[in-house]
């Protein structure tokens, strides 16, 4: 891919962005469904082997923030659109080591918590942040395609972790 290409791709990242941003400054969008209730526990539910099923991760745009005014090492912030087709899984996968907020763009999507007894639902409009101490998978059981934007701080750039 040539500079001007890559370079294009990551303002059009940016800008997209911008553009999800400023919908929810302006919408009345709320926090994506939480643990019901008593259902809060830590390591409540294993980890499980499923591999990627329907899901397409492409990255709209990176910065290594190491050389940014914050200059943090090693450091890279990430923002993806992931599209999960009806009965596709996004594998278990950890946040220990990696915060992320997930915006629900199109569909509704479970998420299978470790902290949680319950599957969590999250539909479109929602954002979903994810934080040291969250494992999880997430599959789509609806007929709609889900589409998520995410936005993450990755330590590695070879991890290629959902």
């Amino acid at each position: 891919m040539s500079k001007s290409s890559t370079s294009r791709t990551l303002w059009q990242g940016f800008a997209l962005a911008g553009i999800i941003v400023s919908s929810l400054a302006s919408a009345s969008t709320a926090f994506a469904g939480e643990c019901p209730a008593g259902k809060m526990q830590a390591n409540v539910r294993e980890k499980v082997d499923y591999n990627p099923v329907g899901v397409t991760d492409v990255t709209l745009g990176a910065i290594n923030l190491e050389k940014q005014p914050a200059h943090i090492k090693d450091r890279e912030l990430r923002f993806r659109k992931l599209t999960i087709e009806p009965g596709g899984i996004v594998p278990w996968h950890s946040h220990d080591d990696r915060p992320a907020l997930i915006y629900v763009q199109q569909g509704e999507i479970v998420e299978y918590a470790s902290n949680c007894a319950e599957p969590i639902i999250h539909k479109a409009g929602e954002i979903r942040p994810e934080v040291s101490g969250t494992s999880h998978w997430w599959k789509n059981l609806g007929k709609e395609t889900v589409i998520l934007y995410v936005g993450d701080v990755r330590k590695d750039p070879h991890d290629h972790n959902m």
